[in-house]
């Protein structure tokens, strides 16, 4: 009998990380559930021959109804990617409290509210896993970053209380805290402050995507994996 194939959700895969990670997780052959806010992952869906749904990370319907339609589909879901978009930027104590309260839905309530979801099913299952994009500045802020800085690192601490609850079913959740990678344009000076020198790959990042979500990494949990080229020097 032929494996099952491996099943996972990509939310804001209809561009940058997002695309480049579900490219990635169709090639090692997962079927996907690629979310969007635009049409992005419609098209993308099309191209690699996968299921797709408009709406928003910062949305609790849009979540309810992403993990209803996978379960519903697949009957189990191994694996969630949950990818998300840009807060906004501007000097720390110029920032709105809009500011703030719409970085708290995109970077952190967009990660609660899908584990409120999806956790039942993977208790039902018998385990999955849980992969946050994160970014290096969760572990080093920046003054260029203030709102992903500070929520970013909230996210750490709410990562491991997940991890304490639910960890005794089988769920492992992690973050990956990407540095400069291919999507955004770079430049000598800022390859120069990366150790090794170059941006990071899509593929790359694909990579330990699935690594993550595989039984090679099945004693690790509730961690921040920097994928950045040792960018970040915080210890």
């Amino acid at each position: 009998m032929s494996e099952q194939p491996r099943t996972a959700i990509v939310m804001a895969a209809g561009k940058g990380i997002g695309e480049g990670i579900a490219r990635y997780l169709a090639g090692v052959g997962y079927q996907l559930l690629l979310v969007s806010n635009g049409d992005g992952a419609a098209r993308l869906a099309n191209e690699l021959g996968c299921l797709s749904l408009k709406g928003s990370v910062a949305r609790k319907e849009d979540i309810d109804a992403t993990v209803a339609l996978a379960a519903k589909t697949w009957s189990r879901i191994d694996l969630v990617v949950n990818n998300t978009g840009h807060p906004a930027r501007g000097e720390l104590l110029g920032l709105t409290d809009q500011d703030w309260h719409d970085g708290l839905d995109l970077l952190l309530l967009n990660v609660v509210r899908m584990a409120q979801a999806v956790t039942p099913v993977m208790q039902r299952q018998g385990g999955g896993a849980i992969v946050n994009i994160s970014t290096y500045v969760a572990e080093q802020p920046d003054l260029n970053f203030p709102v992903s800085s500070s929520l970013r690192a909230a996210l750490t601490a709410w990562v491991k209380l997940y991890t304490d609850a639910y960890g005794r079913f089988n769920i492992r959740m992690n973050n990956i805290l990407p540095g400069s990678m291919e999507n955004y344009p770079g430049s000598a000076d800022r390859n120069a402050a990366i150790p090794l020198r170059r941006q990071g790959r899509m593929e790359e990042l694909g990579r330990t995507v699935a690594f993550l979500a595989s039984p090679d990494s099945g004693y690790i949990a509730g961690q921040n994996i920097r994928v950045d080229g040792g960018l970040a020097r915080a210890l």
